[in-house]
C-alpha cells in the first residue's frame, strides 16, 4: 500500500466547502484514505473476482485464489495453473477464462498498461474494456484504485448508489438527474467523494 494521492487533502477541503453531507463524512472518516497497490495485474484479477458477488464472498474467493497462487499472483503463475485449479477457488468458468486471457495478454505484450498513464479517463476505460471480463465498472475501479485518477464517478456501482440514497435521503435507486448533479458538484474530485460515500456504508475501506 502507498501514501494517499497528492490531491487528497486539497480534495477534502474542496468537497467540504461544496457539500454539507460530504463535510460530515470527511470529518467522520479521517482515519484512512484511498491508496494504491501499483500492481495492475493483481488489481484486474481482484476486479474480475469481485464481479456480481458481495464484498464478503469476493474476499473469500480471493483468499483461496491467492493461496492457490502460493501468494505470488503473476501472469506466469496463472499460466501454469490449470482451468480446474482456478475454478476450485470458487471462480465461475467466465471468470477463469477472463483471468487466463489477461495473463496471456500481459505475457505476450498485447495488453500494455504503461499506455494508460497518457490516456484520458474515457480512453483508458475503452482500452481496459477490450480485456475479457472487464467492462466499464471494472475499468473504473482500476482507474480509481490502481492509477488513483481523481475524477471517477462509477454510476454503475451498487454501493455508491446505495450510499447516495442513505446519505442524501433519496429513494433507492436515486434519480439519475440527482446522481449527475452530484457529479458536477464533486468534480474534479469525484473519486474522493466516491471513497467517502463507500466508507459510510462499509466499516473497512474498499481496496481493489
Amino acid at each position: 500500500m502507498s501514501k494517499p494521492p497528492s490531491y487528497w487533502n486539497k480534495a477534502r477541503r474542496y468537497l467540504s466547502s461544496k457539500d454539507r453531507v460530504m463535510k460530515t463524512l470527511i470529518e467522520k472518516y479521517s482515519d484512512a484514505s484511498l491508496t494504491t497497490r501499483k500492481n495492475i495485474f493483481l488489481s484486474l484479477c481482484k476486479s474480475i473476482i469481485g464481479q456480481q458477488i458481495s464484498v464478503a464472498a469476493a474476499n473469500s474467493v480471493f483468499l483461496k485464489f491467492k493461496k492457490k497462487c502460493k501468494n505470488k499472483i503473476s501472469p506466469k503463475i496463472i499460466q501454469k495453473l490449470t482451468f480446474t485449479q482456478l475454478k476450485s477457488c470458487g471462480l465461475s468458468r467466465q471468470k477463469v477464462k477472463g483471468i487466463k486471457s489477461l495473463a496471456e495478454k500481459m505475457l505476450n505484450k498485447e495488453f500494455k498498461p504503461n499506455l494508460i498513464k497518457n490516456m484520458s479517463d474515457e480512453q483508458a476505460i475503452e482500452y481496459l474494456s477490450e480485456l475479457r471480463q472487464i467492462g466499464r465498472w471494472s475499468a473504473e475501479m482500476i482507474l480509481l484504485f490502481t492509477y488513483n485518477r481523481s475524477n471517477i464517478w462509477p454510476v454503475q456501482d451498487i454501493g455508491l448508489l446505495r450510499a447516495i440514497s442513505n446519505n442524501y435521503k433519496k429513494k433507492y435507486l436515486p434519480p439519475n438527474n440527482f446522481v449527475e448533479k452530484l457529479k458536477i458538484r464533486f468534480s474534479p474530485y469525484c473519486s474522493v467523494a466516491t471513497w467517502y460515500l463507500w466508507r459510510s456504508i462499509d466499516d473497512e475501506p474498499i481496496q481493489y
